[in-house]
């Protein structure tokens, strides 16, 4: 019998076990039996909290991508405009190098659609708090064009969004003026430019 751990860093373990997981078989062949297995928690524990492995899934993908959104932001000491575009692009190179956003790309990238084609994930409103906050601050110190920061926001998440995901369909691994790194200076070049008062 599996034995059952009590205490408030469960949903961690649980989220760590669904984590690895997904990175050993993919989100289909991904079962809360298998997650329960590995975090050591009964399936009701689970059940309790997450009806689905999708949901679970979802929380998942939530809890890495805004941690690695906010380790991307640098600290206090340059203006807003420089830190929020440094950030951006940092993330964006950060994200396409994360083994579960490679996983998920490669074995299951239906996952991904409903937050492209349908409706904003958890995720994406975070990352939405944190431009949006990340302009307000540049709006006050000057180094950001000033905009309705909502749509400032949605505007920069679409770009960015769109050259996360999309980036490899336009790489030319055989022209080194067409390779990931020339896309994410171009990237700098288009959040620079388009956040600039």
């Amino acid at each position: 019998m599996t034995p059952i751990r009590h205490n408030h860093s469960d949903g961690e373990t649980v989220l760590d076990a669904a984590r690895d997981c997904v990175l050993a078989v993919g989100v289909r062949r991904t079962t809360l039996t298998d997650v329960a297995r590995r975090a050591g928690v009964s399936r009701m524990t689970l059940y309790r909290r997450w009806p689905d492995v999708r949901t679970l899934v979802g929380d998942v993908m939530t809890r890495e991508w805004v941690a690695l959104a906010v380790a991307a932001m640098p600290g206090p000491g340059a203006p807003a405009r420089r830190r929020l575009v440094d950030g951006l692009v940092a993330g964006v190179e950060a994200f396409r190098a994360h083994p579960l956003f490679h996983k998920i790309l490669d074995v299951d990238p239906e996952l991904l659609l409903p937050y492209v084609l349908d409706r904003r994930g958890a995720s994406q409103d975070a990352l939405l708090g944190l431009i949006t906050g990340a302009l307000e601050e540049g709006h006050a110190d000057g180094s950001v064009r000033v905009a309705h920061p909502g749509l400032q926001a949605r505007s920069v998440l679409l770009i960015v969004q769109s050259f996360t995901l999309s980036l490899r369909t336009m790489t030319d691994d055989a022209d080194p003026e067409l390779d990931e790194a020339a896309f994410l200076g171009e990237l700098r070049t288009l959040l620079e430019r388009t956040l600039a008062p």
